[in-house]
């Protein structure tokens, strides 16, 4: 029950920085957004592991965090990129989809055996998550291709942060495996806009929401890391990729996005799913 819990909790985090993320970044620059939240995210860590005295892992040990951190960077940037562009209620169940599918298929494979409650649970929230895609085309803005194609980027790349966080646990403390990721993706990403050198800028109005984005983004990294490391992953990534729900609730009452009923279904559907997965 703590993992499955865990799994909701990174849902709504990631949920309520994607809708925040993905408001921002229609108004600032993509670079301004990520540089706010990445760094907000790198500093609140790392106080906490300077606060928490955990031993220090071997890089090794974290290297797995490392790699986990740069693609959640990659999915994230083009997560609020196609945010930005595209459909919100679209676009975010679109990008959770592919991310569940990833660390459920690795999982398995790696010899985990969800109970069969939790099997009918993953699938449900899978076809919910699916279902929450429909809209008509005669709804789909401009541009909807490449919001697409910036959602599929987005997927395969939350899921190689499930994947990599979790093989990051089963050797370091996990405080150490999230500081290691939250560093790796600050410092790809600095460096990036060194060789880039995009247009930066934003007012002190935007700066508390931008630190609230970070906040909320890294207290779903937490939660999902100590998901997977008391609980299976196949489980915590089905429930973390619920993120869609918060979004598309958001999108429909603050943004009037309307929700066909095959996507109002798919919501339903999801949080059935989740309702059989606590029930395992």
């Amino acid at each position: 029950m703590v993992a499955v819990a865990l799994g909701i909790g990174a849902a709504t985090c990631w949920g309520l920085a994607d809708f925040l993320g993905g408001l921002r970044a229609r108004r600032l620059t993509l670079a301004t957004v990520l540089l706010a939240s990445q760094l907000t995210a790198v500093v609140a860590v790392a106080l906490v592991v300077a606060a928490g005295e955990f031993e220090v892992p071997s890089l090794g040990e974290v290297s797995p965090a490392l790699v986990a951190g740069v693609c959640q960077l990659a999915g994230i940037a083009a997560l609020y990129r196609a945010l930005a562009v595209g459909t919100m209620s679209v676009i975010s169940p679109i990008s959770a989809s592919g991310a569940a599918a990833l660390p459920v298929i690795v999982g398995v494979a790696g010899g985990e055996r969800p109970a069969s409650l939790q099997v009918a649970g993953m699938a449900a929230a899978f076809i919910g998550v699916v279902l929450a895609t429909r809209a008509p085309a005669a709804s789909r803005p401009r541009g909807a291709r490449t919001s697409l194609a910036l959602a599929t980027i987005a997927a395969l790349g939350i899921g190689g942060f499930y994947v990599g966080m979790d093989a990051a646990v089963e050797d370091a403390e996990p405080f150490w495996a999230l500081l290691a990721a939250r560093a790796s993706a600050a410092g790809v990403l600095v460096l990036a806009l060194l060789m880039l050198r995009p247009t930066l800028g934003a007012g002190l109005r935007s700066l508390p929401t931008l630190v609230l984005i970070g906040m909320l983004d890294v207290g779903a990294n937490a939660c999902f890391t100590f998901g997977v490391d008391t609980g299976l992953v196949s489980v915590v990534a089905v429930l973390a990729s619920l993120y869609p729900v918060t979004t598309v609730i958001l999108a429909r009452a603050l943004l009037g996005e309307r929700l066909v009923s095959a996507q109002a279904a798919g919501v339903a559907i999801a949080l059935a799913g989740v309702a059989l997965i606590a029930a395992g």
